[in-house]
């Protein structure tokens, strides 16, 4: 998922770190709000809050809890982690938003795993009915969900076929691949008078050998050697141009 944040905040979201509230800017909502930690990092690259902050996650008072929220951290839209809401509170932005004659996109980031959720579902019959371009669904299909695989647990596939039967828009891609991300939404919608939904391909845990594709590190937290070993593949693929430090 970090790659996705990073071209969002990157080279896509009209965002302004020193007026966060801007009324002109994108919404971002994450609505796999367990990966908040990914959220914080971008925001604090871009400038909303110090970098040094971060060191504070995830620790008994911090604001930096450990699904995201939005109190008290500039650039967060709203607070999550019970999956399948994201996209009804995005669908309900967006709608609100056309309703206002305003020019602003609203953007969700989705995991697989809460697709399996009926709520999603009835999100994206709404957001279709209202034909609701401002509104772009990014899913992070990484096919792993919390003990097992996504085909064992709920088989999403035909994965493009359902949103599209649905009356989404839907474009496939690489989800490490930041040029091929930014392709792809450099010009939204990809139809028009219909929400856009871009289905990301992912590999959970990419750029440590040990980690990709390996259900165990959906909850697991590398710690002593397995972390540097982690940081020092990672630094090693920065400096090779295979990823970004």
């Amino acid at each position: 998922m970090a790659d996705l944040l990073a071209v969002l905040y990157g080279r896509v979201l009209r965002v302004d770190p020193a007026n966060p509230t801007w009324p002109g800017r994108d919404r971002f909502i994450l609505s796999k709000g367990h990966a908040g930690a990914g959220v914080y990092a971008v925001l604090a690259e871009r400038g909303f809050f110090p970098r040094t902050l971060l060191q504070q996650h995830y620790q008994n008072g911090s604001l930096l809890s450990g699904h995201v929220s939005h109190k008290g951290i500039p650039g967060v839209e709203f607070s999550t982690g019970s999956l399948g809401h994201g996209l009804g509170v995005a669908t309900g932005m967006a709608l609100a938003a056309k309703l206002g004659n305003a020019a602003h996109n609203v953007v969700v980031l989705l995991s697989d795993g809460e697709c399996d959720e009926g709520s999603t579902w009835e999100a994206a019959m709404f957001a279709a009915h209202h034909r609701l371009a401002n509104l772009l669904a990014i899913i992070d299909y990484n096919k792993i969900q919390s003990l097992t695989s996504v085909d064992d647990t709920v088989r999403l596939e035909p994965f493009t076929q359902k949103w599209r039967a649905f009356g989404w828009a839907v474009r496939e891609v690489d989800g490490h691949d930041h040029d091929a991300i930014a392709g792809c939404l450099e010009h939204l919608p990809f139809e028009t008078q219909h929400p856009s939904v871009l289905i990301a391909h992912t590999i959970k845990g990419k750029g440590v050998s040990f980690m990709e594709n390996q259900v165990l590190w959906h909850y697991r937290s590398p710690q002593g050697d397995e972390l540097e070993r982690a940081l020092g593949e990672l630094r090693v693929a920065g400096r090779d141009g295979d990823g970004d430090e």
